[in-house]
């Protein structure tokens, strides 16, 4: 088995490709700690390696952060170990129940819109799918929509993966997010992290 790696603009996550399939469509999953990791065997496998903090589930890959003072020098050998064994060893990368796909509490979808602002929050999904999520993943990351504020035209999306905490992810929100959003959907006046 060979497992490619990839650098992400956030120098603490790197992406790892093991050549199978990793979440496929029932992600992305994203887990913050090992607490979270409970249906993803192979996030826990991930997470047994000391100073490995995040691991983000993508179609067919995975993003994993190492803490702050850690070295990918000799983290990295480590990751492309777990990972490897986890593949040899035949296990799943989710367990029976645990194919649900992740829910967003705070996410809102068109339906909770009304009327001309639904309709904009459609175009704004649609561009997100289309164009911001694919390039996103690219980077090993994921960005869903949470909110549109139609008073203020302010669109707020939550950044997973290699893009949470990236020192970049400011700037791919801003002059790239932003700047599409404007051209495409003039309602929108700025894009902003959600908290």
């Amino acid at each position: 088995m060979f497992i490619q790696t990839e650098p992400t603009p956030n120098p603490d996550t790197i992406k790892f490709i093991p050549g199978e399939t990793v979440a496929g469509a029932v992600g992305p999953f994203d887990f913050a700690g090992v607490e979270e990791a409970g249906s993803s065997p192979l996030a826990q496998t991930v997470f047994n390696v000391d100073g490995v903090t995040r691991v983000f589930l993508g179609p067919d890959f995975l993003s994993v952060s190492k803490a702050e003072g850690s070295d990918w020098k000799h983290l990295r050998p480590m990751v492309l170990a777990a990972i490897m064994d986890h593949y040899v060893a035949g296990l799943p990368v989710l367990s029976d129940g645990g194919a649900a796909p992740q829910v967003d509490a705070n996410a809102t979808t068109v339906d909770d819109y009304e009327g001309e602002t639904a309709e904009i929050v459609g175009e704004i999904l649609e561009l997100i799918e289309t164009r911001v999520r694919p390039a996103v993943a690219q980077d090993g990351g994921d960005i869903t929509f949470q909110r549109f504020d139609a008073d203020t035209g302010i669109v707020h999306l939550a950044m997973r993966g290699a893009c949470a905490g990236c020192p970049s992810s400011t700037m791919t929100l801003k002059q790239g997010i932003e700047n599409m959003l404007k051209a495409y959907v003039p309602e929108v006046n700025a894009v902003e992290a959600a908290l």
